[in-house]
């Protein structure tokens, strides 16, 4: 998923309280109908360049969704910091909207609530199978062992993104496949203004994206095997440190990054500013920004020696967005059947190429619109490298936690304050404090 997200565990303000009951679609009395079958109340997450992207992008398919069933489609794209808020409070207000996007690392978290469908056989016979869907996007639809909380809408993975004028100006002949040599590029280009590689540091989200895949990388997870916190292993700290000493120690990163949290560094990329960007399915957002396909190129994320892979070679989370439905709908029936609509061969290629992103459905994939050099890469990454965030019930705090932690370690990057692994480790203790106490 893309951009920033904020988990609200705890106390959510009025403000978003009173947003999320007017917008909403069910009701606090616990179960679906089919009260208001000719309407439909849906959240979609800003997965464009902007919000009035997704609306030009989403509002024809709505439109002929409503004419093939009859069926108004009331659309609102909610920007990611405040989604997750805005889910939150209508889980506990029951009164939010029928049908939702959420990001794909939630979907745990949020089926803990108990506020949304559960995908069991019956309801996924409804809109074609299971088995249509690849089995990587749906491995982040819920914890293990239960019926999934969504359905896969988009699946993305990170890559590394390199513009090919800075490459060839600095005498770089190919992108780099190793840590390594990520550095020792990004030193060379790292002159005139210009910086190696772009970063979110205040982005909780993409902080903990990329240091999951490095714990990975040093054999280490943030969970051990019966789902309680691991924050300070060894191998998590080293995780942390080595994401964060791109900045601190390695000088690639512009200090400047360390506030950067709205897509920023993506802008930063499209400009010439940074040579490198790791990133999700970043291209229609360089296109809608004027860059060419042609001025970058897309090589698999960096690993810290060999082959990208399973195990410590893991590069990459599976990105995505699911697509779930709120228990209590007035519009169960309507709300099957938009699901089944989006997630449709014909739609899954339009919304899929719209926003550069790979579709979760199997024959949707197969199309000959996936099969670009760009989309091999991703492809080929969600096939064989990508691993699934923890599905536990309290992920979304532990984005948050740490998160926040290395945000905050960035802020002391920029400062010029020492990055230890001694205050590495103390961040991550303090982080640990945070998760729930079981």
């Amino acid at each position: 998923m893309r951009s920033i997200r904020a988990a609200a565990v705890g106390a959510v303000t009025m403000s978003l309280a009173l947003a999320a009951s007017a917008c909403g679609g069910g009701s606090s009395t616990g179960g679906g109908s089919n009260d208001s079958p000719k309407t439909l109340t849906y959240w979609a997450s800003n997965q464009g360049a902007s919000i009035a992207v997704d609306k030009k992008v989403l509002q024809p398919e709505l439109d002929k969704f409503e004419e093939q069933t009859g069926i108004k489609v009331k659309l609102e794209v909610v920007p990611w910091s405040d989604l997750l808020n805005r889910i939150l409070t209508a889980t506990t207000s029951g009164q939010g909207p029928d049908v939702l996007n959420i990001g794909n690392t939630w979907s745990a978290s949020l089926q803990a609530t108990g506020a949304l469908l559960p995908w069991d056989a019956k309801n996924f016979d409804k809109i074609g199978g299971k088995d249509r869907f690849v089995d990587s996007a749906l491995g982040s639809t819920g914890a293990q062992g239960k019926d999934p909380a969504a359905v896969p809408l988009y699946s993305m993975a990170y890559a590394l993104y390199y513009n090919k004028k800075l490459f060839a100006d600095a005498g770089i002949a190919k992108p780099p496949a190793t840590w390594d040599e990520l550095i020792a590029d990004g030193k060379k280009l790292s002159k005139g203004g210009k910086w190696g590689l772009g970063a979110e540091g205040s982005n909780p989200s993409e902080n903990i994206h990329h240091t999951f895949v490095f714990a990975k990388q040093h054999g280490a997870d943030f969970f051990t095997a019966d789902g309680k916190p691991d924050f300070t292993s060894d191998g998590a700290v080293a995780a942390v440190k080595q994401y964060v000493d791109l900045m601190a120690k390695d000088k690639i990163i512009a200090p400047g990054n360390a506030e950067y949290a709205q897509n920023q560094s993506v802008s930063d990329f499209a400009k010439g500013k940074n040579a490198m960007l790791l990133w999700q399915s970043a291209s229609s957002n360089l296109k809608s920004q004027g860059m060419s396909d042609d001025a970058y190129g897309i090589a698999p994320m960096p690993v810290q020696s060999g082959t990208p892979g399973t195990g410590t070679n893991v590069n990459s989370m599976v990105a995505g967005i699911n697509m779930a439905v709120f228990k209590n709908t007035h519009n169960l029936d309507g709300a099957t059947k938009f699901v089944k609509f989006m997630t449709g061969d014909a739609e899954q290629k339009i919304l899929n190429t719209a926003y550069s992103t790979i579709p979760p459905v199997k024959t949707a994939q197969a199309d000959a619109a996936f099969n670009t050099p760009a989309n091999a890469v991703l492809k080929d990454t969600l096939a064989k490298s990508a691993v699934a965030l923890p599905q536990v019930a309290d992920e979304s705090q532990f984005e948050t936690a740490i998160g926040t932690a290395v945000k905050e370690l960035f802020a002391d990057a920029a400062a010029g304050r020492a990055v230890t692994t001694a205050s590495v480790k103390a961040k991550l203790e303090k982080a640990q404090q945070q998760m729930p106490k079981k």
